[in-house]
């Protein structure tokens, strides 16, 4: 693993990369929360993919009328639903994916798909263990009851302006709650909050790290109290064993909402020029 401080640019006279950029959003999120992304990627002339997780094609609102849809998803049929949609496209995308969704973009590159990866301030994969006292305060209000492992869990306003939104005035995280925020599978939250490193076998977020899959950087938010930049600076090592390229990069003063906070272009160009900088053309050898 590197550290990388700059973006990164194409090198000149390199082939065009990957025209197709898939976007993965997180917990208490729908593809809704990508829609600045969307707009600013498709203005430079890319095809943008916001997939949901099965069920989630509904607007937000609907989906606060349907918590049980939400209880009841798994990660595996998540992930085989975003295979799924990844392997239609006519050629490897960048996936990038935020919170959860950095998550599931781990565990779709581990499957050999994809050109390059950006996870961005990424829920950990199974063996990361660094567990910060800002994140179990963000995580408390679904872990504090063993019966939400089988409820959709959703947060307050306040405490979605600690977990998520804690660089905004309360009056603007409420209204990025109001637009955005739906609960969240609460059995989700607790196989990686708490079982995942501790439950004898592999869980739902067990990722190979000797994988040779497409290069992966994460992006962390130093302001971020749910997932902390030393959890992801803790899952980007896991990837040592890994062959393949995989580099950290910081942004100062950022908080969970990174990708629509005020400033989130810069982390959206970041995360593209990285990206398009070091796309594999070719498959890794089997």
């Amino acid at each position: 693993m590197t550290e990388s401080t700059t973006s990164g640019a194409a090198p000149e006279g390199a082939a065009p990369g990957p025209s197709t950029v898939v976007l993965v959003h997180g917990l208490w999120m729908t593809p809704r929360s990508w829609e600045g992304w969307v707009e600013h990627y498709e203005a430079k002339g890319l095809r943008v993919v916001t997939p949901g997780y099965p069920g989630f094609e509904i607007e937000v609102e609907a989906l606060r009328e349907n918590p049980q849809l939400i209880a009841d998803l798994t990660v595996p049929e998540t992930v085989d639903h975003l295979a799924g949609v990844i392997d239609a496209l006519d050629e490897p995308p960048i996936i990038m994916g935020h919170s959860f969704g950095g998550t599931l973009t781990q565990l779709l590159l581990a499957r050999g798909l994809g050109a390059a990866g950006v996870v961005v301030d990424s829920a950990p994969t199974e063996g990361v263990r660094v567990n910060p006292p800002s994140q179990a305060r963000s995580l408390f209000p679904a872990l504090r009851n063993p019966a939400n492992r089988h409820r959709a869990v959703g947060f307050t306003p306040e405490e979605f302006h600690y977990a998520f939104t804690n660089t905004l005035s309360a009056e603007e995280s409420r209204a990025v709650w109001e637009r955005y925020a739906i609960p969240a599978p609460g059995s989700w939250v607790w196989e990686y909050g708490l079982i995942a490193n501790f439950k004898p076998g592999h869980q739902d977020t067990w990722v190979d790290y000797s994988a040779d899959r497409a290069p992966l950087l994460f992006i962390g938010g130093e302001k971020d109290h749910i997932m902390p930049p030393s959890v992801n600076r803790s899952n980007a090592k896991h990837w040592e064993k890994s062959p393949a390229v995989t580099e950290y990069h910081e942004f100062a003063g950022r908080d969970h909402w990174t990708c629509a906070a005020p400033g989130w272009e810069a982390v959206a160009d970041h995360a593209l020029e990285w990206a398009l900088a070091h796309a594999r053309t070719t498959a890794p050898l089997a």
